[in-house]
């Protein structure tokens, strides 16, 4: 591309961009992993993954991503995914791998973003659909689908940096993302009181049930809201998250 080329840009891609991406920042603070998909383009599969996973600029946070490469995707995704995740495709919207696993996301109550280019799939096939109408078959070659990615991963970061996901008192106390894990300080409620044989708790969050070390903010009980950060409790909040 030379200097005036906005590679297909159009204003109503830069809108779905934005949707996309602040969906996929709700889901990433929520502890979602991105599961990446594109069984005709593999390479894309794994550069939108590194894309996420590493972090390339200081003080952004590694995000969870896996490129799914294997001889069946459907049965790798359908075992690994967990409820709250997202499935992000790149590939023609003839693409029979993909539309098979896109038709049962919703069964397995993850999210989905395709991105591709060429004729465009069905109205609702994906959550977010990331689309360059130009027809050129080459045009998976040029790097501008790779630019429809990278400016995903970009604003996903704008938003985890701007969108409150905690308390605004809470990510004060807890500083944000930490820089040197990665990890979010996140909601969490009791559900059993030093239950482990090891002494730490059970705690639900968004991602599930988790068993984590109470020892800095102890007594706690059954329903008592606590943020987690890297498997401690560090912070004890009332029920009105302060």
């Amino acid at each position: 591309m030379d200097d005036t080329d906005d590679g297909g840009l159009t204003e109503d891609l830069a809108a779905d961009l934005a949707g996309a991406s602040l969906a996929l920042a709700r889901r990433f603070a929520g502890g979602a992993t991105l599961w990446c998909l594109s069984p005709a383009w593999g390479p894309h599969a794994h550069h939108v993954a590194v894309e996420f996973v590493h972090p390339a600029v200081v003080g952004k946070p590694a995000l969870p991503a896996v490129a799914v490469t294997g001889p069946d995707p459907v049965a790798m995704i359908r075992l690994a995914a967990r409820p709250g995740d997202v499935v992000l495709a790149v590939a023609a919207a003839d693409d029979p791998v993909v539309r098979a696993v896109l038709r049962r996301a919703p069964a397995w109550e993850t999210g989905t973003i395709w991105i591709g280019s060429g004729p465009r799939p069905p109205a609702g096939t994906a959550d977010h659909v990331l689309w360059l109408d130009d027809p050129d078959p080459l045009l998976p070659t040029t790097g501008r689908l790779v630019l429809l990615y990278h400016l995903l991963w970009e604003l996903t970061h704008v938003c985890l940096e701007h969108t409150a996901v905690l308390h605004p008192s809470a990510r004060e106390q807890t500083g944000g993302t930490c820089v040197t894990c990665g990890d979010e300080g996140r909601l969490g409620e009791v559900v059993t009181p030093r239950g482990a044989a090891d002494g730490r708790a059970l705690v639900r969050t968004a991602t599930g049930m988790e068993l984590v070390s109470t020892l800095l903010v102890d007594p706690v009980a059954t329903g008592d809201l606590v943020l987690v950060h890297a498997a401690t409790a560090i912070i004890r909040l009332d029920q009105d998250g302060e």
